[in-house]
């Protein structure tokens, strides 16, 4: 008996072994897994913390540090040199407040977009020419200039009659020339087969008109000499009733580039003027 209950004892205590160490095991195990939650927590606190910093993945790149010069102002920018012309844009805007679609980026010409500025070669220190407006820039400009016109049409309106300034007054104080052509108020005719005569010029000499249509030139005679001058070099022709005589108009032809090269003709017939216009320009080239 007691040495079989000693064998038991032996077997009893082969038996409970394995259940003691079973615990053993478990802990090893739950060990364990703390131990790779914690590696792999701590790898992941390490990749949210890369991710998250987006200055620490630049400064792990090569840069380049440049002198942005825009508007008469000057900026530092360091950013990474495989950065594009597009990118860099970007970085201006965030510098300036300019849009990209407005700056202008000049770096020995034209900056592409397209291309990093390690293939421009682009390096350290290099100035970087930025041109562009702003959009309340531009606002600001442009209210100015609408104001300025206003300013000028008004001015214009305010002018006096043409035929009341004196380089006029001394040729139309000589009155009405005994041989012009009868005028009509009110209406409009196809210009004569014959010249326009009688009229005066700014010197008060005697002028005729002569329209050669099959020429497609003006003929201004005087008692001097007959220029021939081509219709389509004539920039502009201008006219304005005659103050006291309305069937009357004072006329000036533009044979130059400036208001100075106009040929003014004195008592043209207010019925032929719009045909004298029409013939000249064309019919739709004058206000």
């Amino acid at each position: 008996m007691a040495t079989q209950d000693g064998s038991d004892e032996v077997i009893m205590e082969t038996e409970t072994r394995p259940k003691e160490a079973e615990p053993l095991n478990e802990d090893a195990e739950k060990g364990k897994e703390e131990t790779t939650s914690h590696t792999d927590a701590g790898i992941a606190t390490t990749q949210d913390s890369s991710i998250s910093n987006g200055d620490d993945s630049d400064e792990k790149q090569e840069t380049v540090d440049l002198k942005i010069i825009w508007n008469k102002n000057k900026y530092d920018l360091k950013i990474p040199v495989d950065s594009t012309g597009a990118k860099l844009k970007e970085r201006i805007h965030s510098l300036t407040g300019l849009p990209p679609a407005m700056q202008k980026v000049m770096y020995k010409g034209l900056l592409p977009e397209d291309k990093t500025l390690r293939e421009i070669k682009i390096t350290n220190g290099a100035k970087i020419m930025v041109v562009g407006s702003t959009i309340n820039d531009v606002l600001a400009v442009n209210t100015p200039k609408e104001v300025i016109q206003q300013e000028v049409k008004a001015d214009e309106n305010k002018k006096e009659p043409l035929c009341r300034q004196k380089q006029h007054r001394k040729v139309l104080d000589k009155g009405k020339p005994d041989d012009v052509m009868p005028a009509i108020k009110g209406t409009k005719e196809r210009l004569p087969t014959v010249p326009l005569s009688g009229m005066y010029n700014k010197s008060g000499g005697k002028v005729r008109l002569t329209f050669k249509l099959e020429q497609d030139q003006l003929w201004i005679g005087t008692k001097e000499r007959t220029e021939k001058v081509p219709m389509g070099s004539i920039k502009n022709v201008v006219s304005e009733p005659i103050e006291g005589h309305e069937d009357y108009h004072m006329m000036a032809f533009q044979l130059g580039p400036t208001e100075a090269s106009q040929y003014w003709v004195y008592w043209v017939p207010a019925q032929f003027v719009d045909a004298i216009k029409d013939t000249v320009l064309g019919k739709w080239q004058y206000f």
